[in-house]
């Protein structure tokens, strides 16, 4: 017997072919009212140039297990469209800053919305309004007054090069053509542990007798981490600057140490006119390993630490590996998260000088549950290839209590200790 739809939406509870249904039953027979939100902070961010795929999302949270944040807080693409959906102003809210940009919810996304594009966009409004968390802020000045975000001395930039013990060519005193410009990035240039590494690399490129050299005391910035916290005018002004550097000399190929250097001068340079044969430092020397004395066996367990923006940004995975495989003495055992679903160390996207902003929003630090998650496997060493990672890591492994149990290590450095 046909059922009157609209004298079951009358009574409290209707029977249906002997089936006593409540009046809750009754909402599946009716348009959930969605027009009802206000979307004015939706419109404002797909309004912008970036940010129109926020709107794309159909909420099928793909993207929450997936997020190295919601994995020690309550983050993800979805639940920002959600809250955005039902009112939040994203470019006042804390949202806007816990972003790593790490790019593994765009890898599972099926309606590509690319949190890369869309949170710069916002954070770039942000940062025009005044509206930016201390620490990036002060990262933001330093970087515009001393040309890196540590607010270090232009001057001491190539100092670390005094105990290399080897001679590193800086391009405007040999004045000549080189093989190799090897761009060697802020940290690397000016952290204790950056400086290690890069005194490592020197050693290598002088045992192949790598034709190279480094800009020395003109190299500045790329600014890639802060074009995607927002400062877009500052990323603009550093970009246009060294590329009218890097076609001063004459070279056939970049080098970086970052692999954020790397992302910059891939994929970003080429719209301001600087387009480069780039390449990271294990590409480079992966298939020279063969050419290096490696006579020391170094008998230990090492996992390894995908970067975000080597590996899911710019898709090398196998030349790091290909590098320890190589290393007498190294058993590589890989973490559950490795490779294209590796886990963030939490340095992208501005977070490498949000630490402080991310107390009040994360159980722990994205480096804290790494380090466990390296623990876990048994290894003696976690290797990494990212100048971010060191001191992060080397800081998780004091906070996690597991000094003695794990070290940290470039690879570069592990090349070293080999060949030594």
């Amino acid at each position: 017997m046909p059922v009157d739809k609209h004298q079951i939406i009358e009574k409290e509870k209707a029977v249906v072919e002997g089936i006593e249904l409540s009046s809750d039953w009754n909402r599946m027979f009716e348009q959930r009212v969605i027009w009802d939100y206000d979307l004015t902070y939706m419109d404002k961010i797909t309004e912008l140039d970036g940010g129109e795929s926020l709107g794309w999302c159909y909420q099928c949270a793909q993207c929450v297990p997936v997020c190295p944040v919601d994995m020690v807080g309550s983050y993800g693409p979805r639940k920002i469209y959600r809250a955005v959906q039902v009112g939040a102003d994203l470019f006042n809210d804390d949202y806007l800053w816990q972003c790593t940009t790490c790019a593994n919810c765009l890898r599972v996304c099926p309606k590509e919305v690319d949190m890369i594009k869309i949170m710069p966009a916002v954070r770039e409004q942000a940062v025009l309004d005044g509206n930016v968390p201390g620490e990036l802020q002060e990262a933001f000045e330093n970087t515009f007054e001393y040309g890196n975000p540590m607010g270090e001395s232009p001057r001491k930039r190539a100092d670390w090069v005094k105990d290399a013990g080897v001679e590193v060519p800086v391009l405007s005193q040999i004045k000549k053509p080189v093989d190799l410009l090897w761009l060697v990035e802020c940290y690397p240039a000016y952290h204790p542990r950056g400086k290690e590494a890069s005194q490592a690399l020197a050693r290598i490129l002088t045992a192949l007798k790598a034709d190279y050299g480094i800009l020395g005391t003109e190299e500045k910035c790329t600014c890639d981490t802060q074009r995607l916290a927002g400062e877009i005018g500052l990323f603009e002004e550093f970009a246009e600057e060294n590329i009218r550097l890097l076609k001063k000399y004459k070279h056939n190929q970049i080098m970086v140490t970052d692999p954020h250097a790397l992302n910059a001068l891939r994929n970003e340079y080429p719209s301001f006119g600087g387009k480069f044969d780039v390449i990271h430092y294990t590409t480079y020397l992966a298939p020279l390993m063969s050419r290096l004395n490696l006579k020391n066996s170094l008998d230990i367990k090492v996992t390894f630490h995908d970067p975000c923006y080597l590996g899911r940004h710019n898709g090398e995975f196998e030349a790091p590996r290909a590098m320890l495989k190589a290393i007498p003495g190294v058993e590589l055992i890989e973490m559950g998260r490795c490779r294209e679903n590796s886990y963030c160390c939490g340095g992208g996207g501005g977070g490498m000088w949000l630490d402080g902003f991310m107390v009040d929003h994360v159980t722990e630090r994205l480096s804290e549950k790494r380090v466990r998650e390296a623990v876990e496997t048994g290894a003696d060493v976690l290797a990494v290839c990212c100048p971010y990672e060191v001191s992060r890591f080397e800081d998780a492994v004091k906070s996690t209590g597991n000094e003695g149990k794990l070290l940290v290590k470039d690879i570069i450095e592990l090349v070293d200790e080999a060949m030594r």
